[in-house]
């Protein structure tokens, strides 16, 4: 269940004998797709390390998951369909030109994109997926750059921000794709979606 206002999020509880220790977004999203893939459960993700594991408060201790202070959370997915290919990605989908000019669209699941804190108010586990959707001038850019550590960045009247179980995007010229950091490819159009509760992480 998606957590609720005032409501405690997870549980006490070890990473499984068959869980499996993430220490990159990239890593989590090749588990999530290698089981997607084969129609089998996806194991329990013990978060050490990535912009998923420090949205959700990871320590980066190893030896935490499988000690009484582990807890277990219920974290959502995101997915897009690409050239009629279903695909995941477990902190954020990227799709914007070199330099960042030009029109961009972000799919946030987690808070943090490497350094940037692009989506302050995004949430791992709140059934929606946080969108930017925005096109800057490169003194735009550059004062943008200087904010997203802290945050600071939105809002911002060239981009436009939402919370979304599921929207449709397209670009009138390809566009460079990345799923949790990792180049995927170029492509025009994206249906991009929520999936709650997909997963099972231990931090």
């Amino acid at each position: 269940m998606t957590i609720r206002k005032g409501r405690d999020w997870g549980r006490p509880a070890t990473l499984p004998d068959d869980g499996v220790i993430i220490t990159s977004d990239a890593q989590a999203r090749d588990i999530v797709t290698d089981a997607r893939r084969a129609h089998r459960p996806v194991p329990v993700l013990g978060l050490v390390a990535g912009d998923l594991a420090r949205s959700v408060g990871a320590t980066g201790d190893e030896q935490r998951l499988r000690s009484d202070q582990a807890h277990e959370l219920e974290v959502d997915l995101g997915s897009v369909l690409i050239d009629g290919t279903l695909h995941w990605f477990v902190a954020h989908l990227v799709a914007r030109q070199r330099w960042w000019a030009g029109r961009f669209v972000v799919a946030m699941n987690a808070e943090y994109l490497g350094s940037w804190k692009m989506a302050p108010r995004a949430h791992p586990n709140d059934g929606r997926l946080d969108v930017l959707d925005g096109s800057l001038g490169i003194d735009d850019r550059l004062k943008a750059r200087a904010r997203l550590p802290r945050g600071e960045h939105l809002p911002h009247p060239r981009i436009a921000t939402r919370q979304v179980r599921a929207l449709q995007v397209s670009f009138q010229r390809p566009t460079e794709v990345y799923l949790d950091g990792g180049r995927w490819g170029r492509a025009r159009h994206l249906s991009i979606r929520v999936e709650p509760d997909a997963l099972r992480c231990v931090v």
